[in-house]
């Protein structure tokens, strides 16, 4: 006779995982200023940029404009605009008025004087000029790249996620208040080419100084972190994708030499678009198309204009992360930052402390993805992989109002979290429901993680409070504990928060039974002549 345990999620429960307990964390005045809906953000709220930027590659510098539009919707004081150093704000103007201001750090405290009626529409121009700051480690460490291609022409690009949009161009840096659109107009030397966000709308060009101004429009929401820069010297090619809301266009940008192996590689995105679409419902920026551009640096989900910098090879730059063999059959950087426009750009986290709801949905979806191509055996077997390479060092969620993030382990225990999720629920129909409904419910909005929890929990009708509050808010692991003593089992959770319960499949001669295990003693009457446990 067999008795066998069937983990949900084998490494959660029987695999006590060390854990660290982190030094204490201080927080300054500047972080509050980049994290926080500060008082002088709060009271506005952002309507449309119109953002003009000239890029001097020789020197390594910018200049250009910002005009935003805003809706009052609170009592006006200050404005804060954000601005890094060493980039210096050199006017503001509103109703042709010249405003003062002071700068507090990367900070800059507009005094304004115009009326600002509740609810009216008012329009702030933003003039700045200098030496942005450099990307040492694009994309993890952010700002500009300026590099050469293989052929020595220039090739400069922006990644400022988590760093801030503030590092080159004046905004309201604040994830919380996105733009209803916005224009970007980029001007660079006539031997090359800017691509960013949206749709190209013009090319103007400017024969006195032998440069021209590509001019971008996104017609939907963005988030700061995702408005982008590329410039050089690209070659294009278009495609289309038959989806669920009609035509999709497909814009590639790559380096000429590069061309025929886009051709070959690009491919994946038609099989990676048919699969986000069944699990996560349309793609949600039909009106701004999806572009792949490449660059220098490894990826970003740069909205509607992903950076992709994989070298045409499948894999994690031919790695596979998951050690499965699985993550070789594909391109990890197509894969995972196109689930971006899905979590990340289409529903975007308010604070940065909440990221996991970007990245934790976006390494599942590598294996949802794994399941669409190889069936749903290799994509469990490919989450299950990714386990490997949880740290387990801090808390998923980080610290909010200070622009902190949580533990890396956002994507990989992130990831297994929601695969473990799906198990409890039971019920694959359902969790498709979820996971598109998640997408309609919260269609181009930011939100916070309460929110995200909370609709999945009303649309199980299971209580996975606890499952949330110990995997994105503990470093604890919970381990089952479970002794024999005559014909009685006795189980139950330990290293676990007081009111943490989950259930656990327990198969007794090819009979399944679902325990609700808790952190007290628990007993099941159980008569084997002979015990086998197995932990799958």
């Amino acid at each position: 006779m067999k008795f066998l345990f069937s983990c949900l999620l084998g490494f959660l429960i029987f695999w006590l995982i060390p854990h660290f307990t982190s030094a204490q964390v201080h927080f300054t005045h500047q972080d509050t200023l980049r994290g926080a809906n500060t008082p002088q953000r709060a009271w506005w709220d952002v309507v449309f940029y119109d953002l003009h930027v000239q890029f001097f590659i020789d020197r390594k510098q910018i200049a250009g404009s910002n005009i935003i539009t805003y809706r009052v919707v609170g009592q006006p004081q200050d404005m804060q605009i954000d601005l890094m150093q060493p980039l210096t704000l050199d006017s503001a103007v509103q109703d042709g008025h010249a405003l003062s201001f002071h700068r507090d750090g990367n900070a800059y405290f507009i005094r304004l004087q115009s009326p600002q009626p509740l609810h009216r529409l008012k329009t702030l121009t933003l003039y700045y000029h200098g030496k942005p700051h450099e990307a040492i480690h694009p994309p993890w460490q952010g700002g500009v790249t300026w590099t050469q291609d293989s052929l020595g022409n220039p090739w400069v690009v922006t990644s400022c996620q988590g760093f801030g949009a503030s590092s080159w161009w004046p905004c309201k840096d604040y994830l919380g208040d996105e733009p209803d659109s916005q224009q970007i107009a980029i001007t660079v030397p006539d031997t090359l080419i800017d691509v960013s966000n949206g749709r190209l709308r013009r090319v103007v060009s400017h024969p006195d100084t032998h440069t021209q101004t590509f001019v971008w429009f996104v017609d939907d929401p963005i988030n700061n972190y995702d408005v982008a820069v590329n410039i050089g010297k690209y070659a294009h090619w278009e495609d289309v994708y038959h989806g669920l809301k009609g035509e999709l266009t497909l814009n590639y940008w790559v380096m000429p030499y590069h061309l025929k192996q886009s051709h070959i590689q690009f491919q994946q995105v038609k099989s990676m678009l048919k699969c986000f679409e069944y699990w996560f419902g349309p793609y949600p920026w039909y009106r701004d198309g999806y572009q792949l551009v490449e660059t220098p640096y490894l990826g970003m989900e740069h909205q509607s204009c992903i950076a992709y910098g994989n070298h045409y090879e499948n894999g994690y730059l031919g790695r596979d992360l998951s050690l499965t063999g699985w993550g070789l059959n594909w391109d990890f950087i197509i894969v995972h930052e196109s689930a971006h426009e899905w979590f990340g750009n289409n529903i975007t986290d308010k604070d940065i402390a909440d990221m996991w709801i970007h990245e934790s949905f976006a390494n599942y979806a590598e294996a949802l993805y794994v399941e669409c191509q190889y069936g749903k055996k290799a994509g469990e077997e490919y989450v299950i992989g990714c386990q490997q390479n949880i740290q387990n060092d801090r808390p998923i969620i980080g610290y909010y109002g200070v622009n902190n993030e949580g533990s890396e382990d956002m994507y990989y225990k992130g990831g297994n979290m929601l695969n473990m999720i799906r198990q409890i629920i039971n019920n694959d129909s359902l969790w498709r429901q979820i996971l598109r409904g998640l997408n309609h419910t919260f269609w181009h909005q930011t939100v916070t993680s309460r929110q995200i929890e909370q609709y999945i929990i009303h649309k199980s009708h299971i209580d996975l409070q606890p499952v949330f509050d110990q995997y994105l808010r503990t470093t604890n692991i919970p381990r089952l504990v479970y002794a024999f003593q005559g014909n009685k089992l006795y189980y139950r959770f330990t290293n676990a928060i007081p009111h943490f319960h989950m259930p656990v499949d327990v198969v007794i001669d090819n009979r399944t039974y679902r325990l609700q295990v808790n952190t007290q003693w628990q007993e099941m009457s159980i008569y084997l002549q002979e015990i086998n446990i197995v932990l799958r």
